[in-house]
């Protein structure tokens, strides 16, 4: 579990009183255009949750039991009920579902086993609908045993690349994260069937079960998360005492637990992209990318990264550039971040209580003005058959205004070979480049390419967009904005 200074399980109000006290509001406050619904209600110290790719949210309660919400509902019958230690922070952390999952129907958790000693172990279930499999239970990884309660990590995510990373603590040994004789403060990186890629950096200079140490030099990595197009890692490491840590995921990297914590220099260690330090929180947990294959917030949001803390009960997002911004606050200890298919945030809360962890969708409600894409008439994705045309429409309704004295339109290209913008006079360019300032009054739908054959475009996804602001100042904001993803393959 993420919190450093006193245990999630006995946190009262005499632990960060201020942080808690604020927490006791209901419900959160969010940007204009956003607003929240409970989904569920009554979980007991939960942890972590995963989408199903059938849409069902499974949910890791901390004393063993992963439970199911289908079509909205908390069912009565856990998934699986685990024996576990959940004494601190130990008992089941973490869960993820495997690529293939239609197919296989398996899945994998994260969990504090009880014999033949207390230790971490990461195992594979077999699903048959809303229960597992019994008896289906493969023990994927067992860790080192453990001394301490705290700093046992927890999160386990498959990579673009199909391989299984798991965040490891450093079980409150700070000694450990810089070792490569144990996989204690690392992100290991595993095979589906538990063998170690030999492509692991540490393949040749660790030993035996340490050769999945893919990076260290961690405290106590709660949660992490992966950008579905771009295959970005980012790392939350909890601190000690001064700084909560955002970290890029590169394998063989050192991010200097104990030697340093928060921003550094030293060119020994890879330093965090971003670090808030405690006067704004005490343990960073959460962490989701809002991807670009189907955006639902506002065009500033596309690819930020949303991380929540425990204690300050808020959720923050880090934009593409870098840039900070507060999102939500007023969450009763936020634990985990996800985005579901539709693009809509969703977040898990311990609440103040046994039995009062909850899970609320944020969602962001369009209003006029109306900025719309479409690929071929549909909002996609979009997928291009060889041979056949693509044509992308655009379209603006400035609603009850029926035109807007002054605003500013740019046509975005999201491509793997970067962002490219549509100049009326040289085409796309890689410069942030205006097509149109003026008056916008409704109209639409207008063509605005048209290709006979796809095949005029390179293999791979393309991400048209348009902003639309409704000033002109130069800067493509988009106060208004619109997407559609188009693949060729």
């Amino acid at each position: 579990m993420p919190m450093t200074r006193c245990s999630l399980v006995r946190a009262t109000l005499t632990c960060a009183p201020l942080f808690l006290m604020a927490n006791l509001v209901a419900a959160a406050t969010l940007p204009s255009g956003f607003s929240e619904s409970q989904v569920a209600a009554g979980l007991s110290l939960p942890t972590a949750f995963a989408f199903a790719p059938d849409g069902r949210l499974f949910v890791c309660q901390q004393g063993g039991a992963v439970r199911v919400i289908s079509n909205g509902t908390l069912l009565a019958i856990p998934f699986v009920s685990l024996s576990v230690n959940s004494s601190g922070e130990r008992g089941l952390l973490g869960i993820a579902f495997d690529p293939d999952f239609a197919s296989n129907q398996s899945l994998y958790v994260y969990y504090t086993a009880t014999t033949p000693n207390i230790h971490n172990r990461v195992s594979r279930f077999t699903a048959s609908g809303n229960v597992a499999v019994p008896g289906s239970e493969v023990v994927l990884l067992d860790l080192e045993p453990l001394g301490a309660t705290n700093h046992n990590g927890g999160a386990i995510h498959f990579g673009p690349d199909g391989k299984l990373y798991v965040g490891v603590g450093e079980n409150a040994v700070s000694s450990n994260a810089q070792t490569l004789n144990n996989r204690l403060g690392k992100i290991l990186r595993i095979n589906a069937d538990s063998s170690i890629p030999e492509d692991n950096p540490f393949f040749t200079t660790a030993a035996g079960p340490n050769r999945a140490i893919w990076a260290l030099g961690l405290r106590n990595p709660f949660t992490f998360a992966f950008e579905p197009l771009s295959g970005a890692m980012r790392i939350n490491d909890v601190g000690e005492s001064t700084w909560e840590e955002i970290d890029e995921g590169v394998a063989g990297a050192n991010y200097g637990w104990p030697a340093t914590e928060g921003p550094t220099s030293d060119p020994r260690f890879r330093a965090p992209v971003y670090a808030y330090n405690h006067a704004d929180g005490c343990a960073i947990a959460g962490g989701a990318f809002h991807g670009l294959l189907r955006p639902q917030f506002p065009f500033q949001y596309w690819r930020a990264y949303f991380f929540a803390d425990l204690c300050g009960g808020w959720i923050r997002a880090r934009y593409d550039n870098g840039e900070v911004a507060a999102f939500a606050s007023g969450i009763s200890q936020p634990v985990d971040l996800q985005f579901a298919s539709d693009g809509s945030l969703y977040y898990l809360a311990r609440g103040t209580g046994s039995t009062t962890g909850v899970v609320f969708r944020i969602a962001y409600s369009e209003q006029a003005p109306r900025v719309d894409i479409t690929a071929n008439g549909e909002d996609g994705p979009v997928l291009l058959a060889p041979g056949s045309p693509l044509q992308i429409d655009f379209s603006f309704d400035a609603g009850s205004a029926g035109t807007i004295g002054s605003g500013e339109v740019y046509i975005a290209l999201l491509t793997s070979s970067g962002v490219f913008w549509l100049d009326p006079l040289r085409g796309f360019v890689q410069a942030p480049a205006r097509a149109y300032s003026g008056p916008l009054p409704t109209f639409g739908p207008t063509v605005l390419v048209h290709l006979p054959n796809a095949a005029a475009l390179a293999p791979g996804l393309y991400l048209w967009v348009i902003l639309v602001d409704a000033q002109i100042d130069g800067i493509a904001a988009g106060t208004f904005s619109d997407f559609v993803l188009t693949g060729v393959p």
